[in-house]
C-alpha cells in the first residue's frame, strides 16, 4: 500500500512548493490593482487547487501586460499569426501569393504616379569626408544625389 508521501503531485513539472514560490515572485510583478483583485476574489497561495488557479490567473494577467506593450504593427502580426492557425498551408500560400501580387501592382502604380527622377549613388569606400567615431569593424558610407 502506497503512502501519501510516495505520491508526489506535480503541476507543469513543478512541485507544490516551487509553484508557490513562482506565484509569490510573479504576483509581485503584477499591477497593484490586479493584486487587489486577486485578493478580493479569494485567490490564495495555499492548497493545490488554489495554488494552481492562482498560477494560471497570474499567467493570464502577465500575458495581458505583454499585449498592452505591443505596438500597432506587432499587434497586426500577432493577429495574423493567430488567424493563420486556422488556415491550411495551401490557403496561407494562396493568400501570400495574392497579397504579393497586390503589393507589386500598388508599387508599380506608385512608380507611375511619382517617378524617381534623381539618381542615387552609394559610396561604400572607406574614405568619406565626414569622420565619425568608428566602432571596431563598423563600415560607413555616404549617399550622393545627382
Amino acid at each position: 500500500m502506497a503512502s501519501q508521501k510516495d505520491k508526489k503531485r506535480n503541476f507543469r513539472k513543478m512541485s507544490y512548493r516551487v509553484v508557490q514560490l513562482a506565484n509569490s515572485k510573479n504576483r509581485s510583478k503584477l499591477h497593484k490593482k490586479d493584486q487587489i483583485w486577486l485578493k478580493e476574489n479569494f485567490y490564495k497561495n495555499i492548497g493545490w487547487d488554489n495554488v494552481i488557479n492562482l498560477y494560471q490567473k497570474i499567467e493570464e494577467f502577465i500575458g495581458n501586460y505583454h499585449i498592452e506593450e505591443l505596438t500597432l504593427e506587432e499587434l497586426f502580426i500577432e493577429a495574423d499569426r493567430i488567424g493563420n492557425k486556422y488556415l491550411t498551408n495551401q490557403e496561407i500560400k494562396e493568400y501570400n501569393q495574392s497579397l504579393s501580387k497586390e503589393v507589386n501592382e500598388v508599387g508599380e502604380e506608385i512608380d507611375k504616379q511619382y517617378p524617381d527622377t534623381e539618381m542615387e549613388f552609394i559610396d561604400f569606400s572607406q574614405n568619406t569626408n565626414i569622420k565619425y567615431k568608428n566602432k571596431r569593424n563598423q563600415k560607413t558610407y555616404k549617399t550622393v544625389n545627382f
